[in-house]
C-alpha cells in the first residue's frame, strides 16, 4: 500500500517538478489556461520539452512571460501568437505547415516513399530470371564430346 502511495505521488509530483511554487496563479481556472499554454511552447535550451516540463531558466522565464500576458487578460491565442511572433515557429511544438515548416512535417514521409521505391526497385531486379545461356560454339562441342569420350 505504502509504495503504491509513493508511486502515485512520484507520478504526480513530476509535471510539477518544473513549475515553481512562485509561479503558480492563485486562480485555478487561469493557472490550468496556463498551463495548457506552456505544454504548446516548446522550451529553446531543451528543445525536446515543453516549457511546463522544462527546468531550465528561459523555460521558467517564458512560463512566467505566459502567466503575465494571460493576468493581463490576454486571450489564448493572443499570448501564443506574442511568443511565436518574438522566438519564431520552432517555439511552438506544432509548428505550422509553411513553406519553411514543409521539410520537417514531409520529409520523413518523402523519406519513406523514396526507401519504399528503392526496395521495391532493388527486389524487382533480383527476382529477374538470368538470361538463357548463349549456345555452344561448334568447337565447344567437339571438346565436349572428346571429354565425355574420355571418361
Amino acid at each position: 500500500m505504502i509504495r503504491r502511495l509513493a508511486l502515485a505521488l512520484v507520478l504526480l509530483a513530476g509535471p510539477l517538478a518544473a513549475i515553481g511554487p512562485d509561479e503558480i496563479l492563485p486562480d485555478p481556472a487561469m493557472e490550468a489556461r496556463a498551463r495548457a499554454l506552456s505544454r504548446q511552447l516548446r522550451c529553446l535550451v531543451c528543445q525536446t520539452e515543453s516549457i511546463d516540463d522544462s527546468s531550465a531558466e528561459l523555460a521558467r522565464d517564458l512560463r512566467l512571460l505566459v502567466r503575465r500576458r494571460l493576468v493581463a487578460g490576454d486571450s489564448d491565442a493572443a499570448v501564443l501568437d506574442y511568443v511565436h511572433t518574438r522566438y519564431g515557429d520552432y517555439v511552438l511544438m506544432r509548428p505550422p505547415v509553411s513553406d519553411r515548416t514543409a521539410l520537417l512535417w514531409f520529409g520523413p514521409f518523402l523519406l519513406l516513399i523514396g526507401v519504399g521505391g528503392l526496395l521495391v526497385i532493388r527486389a524487382r531486379r533480383t527476382n529477374t530470371r538470368p538470361a538463357a545461356p548463349a549456345p555452344l560454339t561448334e568447337a565447344e562441342r567437339a571438346r565436349l564430346r572428346n571429354l565425355e569420350t574420355e571418361q
